[in-house]
């Protein structure tokens, strides 16, 4: 399409008579397209000159402005090195020239104006690079292995990385060299001639010749530039980042972009760096620092004007900078986390980060407007001279020039919207990284003043309070912090449950900060401390979980475990190794069953829910690390002999209703087909391999590792229990089962399910379980059996329990669940769930439907009142500790001893309904 076509606007004439020689040289253009580049040339004495010098090219241009910039790029590969200044300069006029018109005329948006100058500079620093490394090789300084472009990479960072040049931009780069293409005698002498090729190459496209310039340039955002080459090695880089890199060199980074040269090494070389630009957890420490780094500028560059004369759009405040620190600070947080969030144009930024809920849409939108609004008046700054500057007029005359070039008659409702969205900005800007003063999100005066109390003196002796960093950022939050807990419902309790908290803690700038930054995550941990002591002391030593806490769904209802599956294989999948794998697992699983927790702590789900969800979590983490384990054995020992290893879960597993500190208990069970041996480099014999990868199952999910330990794993549910193979095939399983299996371990059976493994393997085993439950049982020696099993427990006691323990003793969860499962044997049917048990028994005619009913509810009670006491610590923590009132939210009971009443009275009725039934179904003749 032709220019003309898609004009919308142009500029009002500023010095019409300046025109004239531009209105005599395009007269015959057609109208729309000859008033912009008279009302162009009436406004800016630069593209004046560039206009008349280049007529006979825009006239053409005028007819495909897109292919003639292109076209200007593309050509400057074929131009030899003696020439290729002179190219590169020609080149610039044209494509700022076309930019410009095609920006005042509203033909391209900003995106296409900025991105048309940096491929520019793209075309200009590769094709300079190559030309100059040819002639090193040429003069024998660089060996004929080094290639066309010696190993050399130069990374645009800034705006040019991310495709946003103004017209009178320098570039920002840095120019590395893989040191690991030549051998190591080469280095000097490569290095030497790397340097004077970037040397060169700066000087090519940055000298201003008769001509021009092509870009300034400038190379100090490499590493440490005071004491290292303007071409640095990369494995030099990398361990000085990996040192000593600062906050503002990771923020650099986020739009660094491998622009010419050795594009490939440069890809990997930022691609080893990703760790330092995208740390793994939340990193909202990053905001002090931004904040530190904005107030910096200002105070060095004077930006606190309160006039719009001399103020620089770029560094003032509200100004570029403040949105461009807005939105990286924002994906430097998170990014490590999202890598959605790793974009480099700031307008793109801004809209991942309201798609994943870090910004309200309606701030995106807001910024993204400011943002191409300042960047427009910027670029008519730079139009008038080609000068690079970010400062508005200082003069009346000055800003009506600006004014007009903007399209813009009248000049006090120019500079009213500038300064607007100035205010805008600085707006957005300052709530997001000025610090808070002390106690401004202080709840109301509580009844309780804690500032002065002892635990509160000894908070300074903490590590956590180590550095003056920390210290000053806690001293922010502290009123605030206290007068939270102050207005808890047991203050003291409450402010000890803290201190421990932040007694654990080993550090506490990257927390307090996180804090800081999100008021509401400090309600949440004065919460915690004061119902759930335990769980804030697990926080102390598991900080990093408050990653999820922020990310924008932590609320949101349980994803299902489908979604979960895919969401932990694919943490899986990306980790380099098999350790990243397992810590990888370990931070995701802790994450979600610290949110499982949080849920029931702020009754967004209940206790039977709770339990629900840590058993999908627990499903979920087996269906990944089997496949992760039989990995690691296979990278070894060859793949698995014939259909591989299923798992079976039992017990709270099998039943799908786990606790916060449920550990698993498992069966593994394989199917070789007659297989003998692995076919690896080290074949092993079948059962030798699958008890190897049983153990290296235990070990994903049990060893202690940098990020903790997942379960404990109990397997004595097994066959023939610790003196059986710690796998099992699945013909052994289906003979001991059917002729050697005690009557307990069918009880057991019926609590079983597989969890994750190959799905026909799944199935047979899933036919071998319900084969065997089905079969018919005489009631007197099932109610035998049973009643023998309540004596032994009973004998065992229940002492050192705590009152509100709800497993052990007659009428109780155990008791309870091992006659339910009793009830399933009966009735010959393979169901797992205990209320579907017991309505069995009651249609078998073992119970009555109503006592089913009161076994039931005893049940549900009972489990309720355990996934409390547990996620609490324990019943002892549960009886004196704060989580009460969560005991009575979840039970129902006005308050303790109406809840210990209702349970002695509730457990003495079970004991009675299963004493009756047994001793009922005992006297049937055999």
């Amino acid at each position: 399409m032709t220019l003309a076509s898609k004009l919308t606007r142009r500029p009002i004439p500023f010095e019409p008579e300046a025109a004239g020689a531009v209105k005599d040289r395009f007269a015959s253009l057609p109208g729309d397209l000859q008033e912009l580049v008279i009302s162009t040339a009436a406004g800016s004495p630069y593209l004046r000159g560039l206009m008349l010098n280049e007529a006979d090219w825009l006239e053409g241009a005028f007819e495909a402005p897109e292919a003639a910039v292109e076209a200007e790029i593309s050509g400057l590969s074929a131009v030899p090195l003696a020439q290729l200044g002179s190219a590169q300069r020609r080149a610039k006029r044209r494509v700022a020239l076309m930019a410009a018109l095609a920006d005042l005329g509203g033909a391209w948006p900003l995106m296409q104006v900025t991105g048309a100058l940096s491929d520019l500079a793209d075309a200009a620093v590769d094709t300079a690079l190559r030309a100059l490394v040819a002639a090193e090789v040429k003069r024998g300084k660089l060996p004929e292995h080094a290639g066309p472009t010696a190993g050399i990479v130069v990374l645009a960072m800034g705006k040019m990385g991310a495709g946003e040049l103004n017209y009178s931009s320098d570039i920002d780069l840095i120019s590395l060299f893989d040191e690991s293409q030549y051998d190591a005698d080469e280095f000097g002498e490569v290095r030497a001639a790397c340097v004077r090729v970037t040397r060169r190459m700066a000087a090519l496209i940055g000298e201003k010749t008769g001509e021009g310039y092509v870009f300034r340039t400038d190379l100090r955002l490499r590493p440490d530039p005071s004491v290292t080459p303007v071409c640095v090695a990369m494995e030099a880089a990398e361990r000085y980042y990996e040192s000593i890199g600062r906050t503002w060199e990771r923020a650099a980074h986020i739009k660094a972009r491998p622009c010419g040269g050795d594009l490939e090494a440069g890809a990997a070389y930022l691609d080893r760096l990703r760790p330092f630009v995208w740390r793994r957890h939340l990193d909202f420490a990053a905001i002090e620092d931004a904040h530190a780094m904005r107030q910096a500028i200002r105070d060095h560059k004077g930006l606190y004007g309160a006039t719009l004369e001399g103020f620089d759009m770029k560094l003032g405040r509200g100004g570029i900078r403040e949105i461009e620190f807005f939105t990286q600070t924002r994906q430097i947080i998170a990014g490590g986390r999202d890598e959605s969030l790793r974009v480099r144009p700031t307008m793109l930024g801004l809209d991942r980060l309201a798609a994943k809920n870090w910004v309200t849409q309606e701030t995106a939108d807001l910024l993204k407007d400011h943002y191409i609004a300042h960047r427009t008046v910027e670029h008519r700054l730079q139009m008038v001279n080609d000068a690079q500057t970010h400062a508005l007029p200082k003069t009346p005359e000055g800003f009506d020039r600006i004014a007009r070039l903007s399209g813009q008659g009248d000049t006090e409702a120019f500079r009213r919207e500038i300064s607007e969205r100035l205010e805008a900005v600085a707006g957005l800007a300052e709530g997001f990284f000025a610090p808070r003063p002390a106690g401004e999100q202080a709840q109301p005066a509580p009844e309780h003043d804690l500032d002065e109390h002892p635990i509160v003196e000894r908070w300074t002796t903490y590590p956590a309070l180590r550095s003056d960093r920390a210290v000053a950022i806690f001293e922010r939050l502290k009123p605030d912090l206290l007068s939270r807990l102050a207005a808890a419902p047991r203050p003291e309790e409450a402010l000890g449950a803290f201190d421990g908290f932040l007694r654990g803690l080993p550090a506490g700038v990257q927390l307090f900060s996180l804090f800081q930054a999100n008021p509401e995550l400090l309600g949440l941990i004065v919460d915690i401390a004061a119902t759930a002591p335990t769980l804030a002391k697990y926080l102390s030593r598991n900080a990093s979980v408050l990653d999820g806490v922020i990310a924008g769904d932590f609320f949101a209802d349980w994803p299902g475990p489908e979604a979960l599956q895919e969401a932990l294989n694919k943490q899986v999948a990306t980790a380099p190794d098999y350790e990243a794998k397992l810590d990888a697992a370990r931070r995701w699983t802790k994450e979600w069953h610290f949110r499982v927790g949080v849920h029931l702590l702020r009754g967004i789900v209940g206790g039977v829910e709770a339990g629900r969800q840590y058993a999908d979590l627990a499903d979920v983490v087996l269906g990944a690390l089997l496949p992760v384990a039989t990995q690691e054995v296979s990278r070894r020992h060859g793949p698995p002999p014939g259909k591989g290893a299923a798992i079976l879960g039992m017990g709270a597993l099998g039943a799908g209703r786990m606790s916060a500190t449920s550990d698993l208990d498992l069966i593994v069970i394989y199917d070789a087909c007659g297989e003998t041996e692995s076919a690896g480099a080290r074949p092993l014999a079948t059962r030798a391999y699958y008890a190897r990868l049983t153990q290296t199952l235990i070990t994903a999910l049990s060893a202690p590792m940098s990020q903790g330990r997942l379960y404990e794993v109990d397997m004595r549910l097994r066959p023939s229990g610790r003196q059986g193979p710690v796998a099992v095939s699945l013909e052994s399983f289906e003979t001991y089962q059917r002729g050697d299996a005690w009557l307990w371990e069918h009880r057991a059976l019926t609590r079983a399910r597989c969890v994750t493994g190959p799905a026909e393997l799944t199935q047979a085993i899933g036919a071998v379980r319900e084969s065997v439950l089905s079969r018919p049982r005489k009631p007197a020696e099932l109610a035998q059996d049973a009643a023998d099993m309540r004596a032994r427990l009973g004998a065992a006691g229940t002492a050192g329990k705590g009152v509100l323990q709800a497993k052990l003793g007659p009428g109780m969860l155990q008791d309870i669940e091992l006659f339910a499962q009793s009830c399933a044997l009966a009735a010959g049917r393979p169901i797992s769930v205990t209320a579907q048990q017991l309505a069995a028994g009651a249609q078998s005619g073992w119970i009555t439907a109503q006592e089913a009913e009161d076994l039931t509810e005893t049940h549900g009670l009972l489990a309720r009142l355990q996934a409390c006491t547990r996620l609490l610590g324990g019943e002892s923590e549960a009886e004196t500790g704060p989580g009460r009132a969560l005991i009575l939210r979840e039970t129902g009971a006005a308050d303790m001893s109406a809840l210990l009443a209702q349970m002695s009275q509730l457990a003495a009725q079970a004991d009675r309904i299963i004493s009756h039934a047994l001793t009922q179904q005992g006297a049937k003749a055999p």
